[in-house]
């Protein structure tokens, strides 16, 4: 059974490779994604404050498969933005992305968060079919957009369970 936990310092690696990994894949490992950013190295630090945290899929012989994470979204009040959501392609098809975003939604409400807001990429044809699944609605592109290759956005209102 594989298993959810929060991020430590020992799976940076393999969090920043299997983000890496999967960009690269989809011809994503450009300026302006995730690829590149100064903090991918060092996951566990960069979500160490309290507006924000990042957690880790692993399967029964301990290895990071997924992950998933949320922060702070300033620009929309009461607003944390998904991100990271990569999966290794040993864990794809198997409804572990649905998993996960159910999972992080339910920390953004624990953590007093109303809505969660998303920035993905056309060529990610899986991940945007997974967020309109999970009831996530696209979005025109926000002024305050970090990663400028990302080009696809969308919102979702996490109801009070």
């Amino acid at each position: 059974m594989n298993t959810i936990r929060k991020i430590k310092k020992e799976d940076n690696a393999a969090v920043a490779a299997l983000v890496r990994n999967n960009l690269k894949k989809f011809h994503l490992n450009i300026p302006g994604t995730v690829y590149y950013d100064k903090d991918l190295d060092h996951l566990s630090e960069f979500y160490s404050r309290d507006d924000r945290s990042y957690y880790v899929m692993e399967n029964p012989a301990g290895e990071v498969i997924g992950g998933i994470g949320y922060a702070r979204f300033a620009s929309m009040e009461d607003t944390a933005e998904l991100q990271k959501l990569y999966l290794d392609d040993v864990a794809k098809g198997f409804g572990h992305g649905y998993k996960l975003i159910e999972f992080i939604e339910t920390k953004m409400r624990e953590a007093g968060y109303k809505r969660s807001y998303l920035e993905t990429h056309e060529n990610l044809k899986a991940a945007l079919h997974i967020y309109e699944k999970a009831g996530y609605t696209e979005i025109e592109r926000p002024k305050e957009v970090v990663h400028s290759t990302m080009n696809r956005f969308f919102v979702k209102e996490l109801s009070i369970r």
